[in-house]
């Protein structure tokens, strides 16, 4: 079995592209349940960001599965097929563990090295055991790769180079502002990007704050926790004649804030910025045209963080990726070759024991210290037969190129295949 890795984000495509491919967590949920119904996935799950969809799936085949996992996260893009695969990427085996190890610390993100991705890879893993689609694979996968994040978090400055998605957004309203401090924030949207929104705000030392959203209950629950005043969705546009920043991302299907209702909203020319940080757009583009207003998005982010220099904290981040990578492969490959180890044993062990009955048979006069110190010398020739192979297949199993040792012992040995399958699917390996 092997980690397969089917997906698109803001390194292969245009947000336009983004947008028609994007699911909110409902869609996110029905992915990993139709991935996990193809022949060849064994356990899958789905990571599900503002600015990425990926399939994480543990298969027993790499061609049927890429396909069909390509055509299901193409399936909500009314573009043709062929038009939107070149903006898929597929990593698989040791390549899949070093991609998602790289985007839980940070290394891919749009603002490189913000911290919101360990929640949302932590989500995705809770997505697919919720779903009963994560096992042992991915289980495994995903923990050390959120190990590996907080690693990168705790031992580097990296939290300095890129601090969240939110934080470089708002950078850009100040500077258009004017000003950092005491702006007047309207924040559309209760989840988890929404959260991140408000308490970056309150953070920087901004003004008032107003949670709006389409359940009064979830606006009430955040705006509660930083100080703020809590409305609902509907009643957003009255605001918007009287606030500095908004910030968009509920998370809905359609277009929550239009050209009209910013017009009719904002009789005067005060400066407003307008902040869409969902996927697909909450904000008609049009607004951004309108007098006065600046409009962020994705789209703009995306742009203006292309080609940022790499800091001395994402080398130290990349050096740390790098370690724990080099040492999961390891573990995973010495693994790998553990079920053939215990068949060997096994199998030495039934011949022992065949020929002590046999011993047993042949001189029943024996004494039983006698029989005992024949036994004894018996497992140990044994032993130490067995004992350099199975040593020097698990570090053969680390060394690089196309001989499978583990596969060479069952076949020298004459191994039972299914006692083999049998201790791998105990172990998950």
């Amino acid at each position: 079995m092997s980690v397969l890795v089917v997906g698109m984000s803001h390194n292969s495509a245009p947000v336009a592209v983004l947008e028609q491919v994007a699911r909110d967590p409902e869609g996110a949920t029905k992915l990993i349940r139709d991935v996990f119904d193809i022949d060849h996935v064994i356990e899958a799950t789905v990571l599900s960001t503002c600015n990425r969809i990926e399939v994480y799936a543990e298969v027993d085949r790499f061609h049927g599965s890429v396909e069909s996992i390509s055509r299901m996260i193409l399936e909500p893009s009314n573009d043709p097929g062929e038009l939107l695969v070149p903006h898929l990427y597929v990593h698989y085996d040791d390549a899949a563990v070093s991609h998602l190890f790289h985007v839980a610390s940070g290394l891919d993100s749009m603002v490189v090295g913000e911290s919101q991705i360990l929640g949302q890879a932590r989500e995705a893993l809770r997505g697919g055991q919720e779903s009963g689609t994560v096992g042992p694979a991915l289980n495994s996968l995903f923990q050390q790769a959120l190990r590996v994040g907080k690693r990168a978090h705790a031992e580097t400055d990296i939290d300095r180079a890129g601090p969240s998605l939110v934080a470089a957004a708002l950078q850009e309203a100040t500077e258009h502002l004017g000003r950092s401090t005491d702006l007047r924030s309207l924040v559309l949207g209760a989840g988890a990007m929404a959260s991140l929104s408000v308490s970056t705000l309150a953070r920087t030392g901004a003004g008032p704050i107003v949670v709006a959203n389409r359940t009064p209950e979830n606006a009430q629950r955040l705006a509660e926790q930083y100080g703020g005043q809590a409305i609902a969705l509907d009643e957003a546009p009255a605001l918007l004649g009287s606030v500095d920043v908004v910030i968009s991302c509920t998370g809905a299907t359609g277009t929550v804030l239009d050209l009209a209702t910013v017009q009719a909203s904002r009789p005067g020319a005060d400066p407003l910025v307008v902040i869409d940080l969902a996927l697909p757009r909450d904000v008609d583009p049009a607004v951004g045209d309108e007098p006065g207003v600046k409009l962020i998005n994705l789209a703009v982010l995306a742009a203006d963080l292309e080609g940022a220099g790499e800091r001395a904290e994402v080398a130290d981040v990349r050096s740390i990726v790098a370690q724990e990578l080099s040492a999961y492969l390891s573990a995973r490959r010495s693994a790998s070759v553990t079920p053939t180890v215990v068949a060997l044993r096994t199998m030495a062990t039934g011949v022992v024991e065949a020929e002590l009955q046999r011993l047993a048979g042949r001189l029943p006069q024996l004494d039983d210290a006698a029989r005992a110190e024949i036994e004894q010398a018996v497992r140990r020739v044994a032993d130490k037969l067995l004992h350099q192979p199975t040593v020097r297949v698990k570090e053969l199993a680390n060394e690089t190129g196309a001989v499978s040792y583990a596969t060479a012992l069952a076949e020298l040995f004459a191994l039972d295949p299914d006692a083999v399958d049998a201790v791998t699917r105990v172990e998950g390996v």
